[in-house]
């Protein structure tokens, strides 16, 4: 059976995969927003967790994150991957500044 490369795709450590919400460039009513108006998207989607950082005893640290959980992300950093066609961006879990509920 196939398999998306993003559902094959691992990160190492406590690296993170996101997937960025996407801008909005429409009110409710429908009058399009200029692109100077639309601000930076700063909330995504975890796709992929790495098994965490380790200790000294060398075990896995459990990260805080799971696939599917909604992140606030910092303004700048990261690296952008492009998957499928898709713009996904991997941090770092410690640089990720909350979980939104």
């Amino acid at each position: 059976m196939f398999q998306s490369l993003v559902s094959r795709l691992r990160p190492l450590f406590d690296r993170v995969l996101v997937l960025k919400a996407e801008k909005i460039t429409t009110t409710k009513g429908g009058i399009m927003l200029p692109e100077k108006a639309v601000g930076k998207v700063l909330e995504g989607t975890v796709v992929a967790v790495g098994p965490g950082p380790r200790n000294k005893q060398g075990e896995f640290i459990t990260p805080a994150l799971k696939v599917g959980d909604k992140v606030l992300l910092p303004e700048y950093g990261g690296t952008k991957v492009e998957l499928e066609e898709k713009e996904y961006h991997l941090f770092r879990e410690t640089d990720l500044l909350a979980k939104l509920e």
